[in-house]
């Protein structure tokens, strides 16, 4: 599963929540809300490193003005989040029980290794 963006900077284990990108043609750093997509020549940054990052000298900073909105979730939180509430629904079945099921499922799901069978739905 992949996990939400993180700060560029080495060693910072935050959430990135702006993008920084240079405009090299006009000598300017630009620090605005995390884009949508990660790009090869962007960095993600966490607010902190967004907040106090500097430019190098003569160049221009144009930083975004107010806050830093978090990021929405992924579709692998909402995938996470589903398959933990399918994990909490599962009933117990108790060690003692030596019994047969009373109420077998012909399409039941069925694991291999990390993926999972879902039957069609009908």
């Amino acid at each position: 599963m992949r996990s939400p963006r993180r700060c560029s900077r080495n060693g910072c284990p935050r959430q990135a929540v702006a993008t920084l990108t240079y405009v090299y043609n006009d000598s300017t750093a630009v620090v605005g809300p995390l884009a949508a997509f990660a790009e090869p020549h962007t960095y993600d940054l966490c607010e902190p490193h967004a907040r106090s990052l500097t430019a190098p000298r003569g160049w221009e900073l144009v930083r975004h003005d107010g806050e830093f909105a978090p990021p929405p979730p992924t579709t692998d939180d909402l995938v996470a989040l589903a398959e933990a509430v399918r994990e909490a629904a599962r009933p117990v079945q108790r060690q003692d029980e030596d019994l047969p099921d009373p109420h077998p499922h012909p399409h039941q799901q069925g694991r291999r290794g990390h993926l999972r069978v879902i039957p069609p739905a009908h």
